[in-house]
């Protein structure tokens, strides 16, 4: 079974204590929908080479073990409060990705 993975590349933050308090809220939803969070850069300390259009911006990238359990955890009601919690001085691009068997 291929593993699922929820991607998100965040263009422009400009409410960071917003996007702290999302990230409380957050966090334990994607736990208990059995997400690993596997790299999240700049803000971890890791490093970051942008090429093209990339951006050096946050990035976020969290494992499931299905592409079924990544949806269900995005649909899940704790992470839906969390995205209540999102501001508006954030911009994002999510997406649910199914791995490579």
């Amino acid at each position: 079974m291929a593993k699922g993975y929820w991607v998100s590349v965040y263009p422009a933050i400009s409410d960071p204590e917003g996007l702290t308090a999302y990230d409380k809220l957050a966090g334990p939803a994607v736990q208990a929908g059995g997400g690993r969070t596997l790299s999240r850069i700049p803000s971890r300390g890791g490093r970051v080479v942008a090429h093209e259009a990339g951006i050096t911006q946050r990035v976020v990238l969290i494992e499931f073990d299905s592409f079924e359990q990544a949806v269900a955890a995005y649909e899940s009601e704790a992470y839906q409060k969390a995205l209540v919690a999102l501001p508006d001085g954030v911009v994002r691009d999510f997406r649910i990705v199914e791995g490579i068997d």
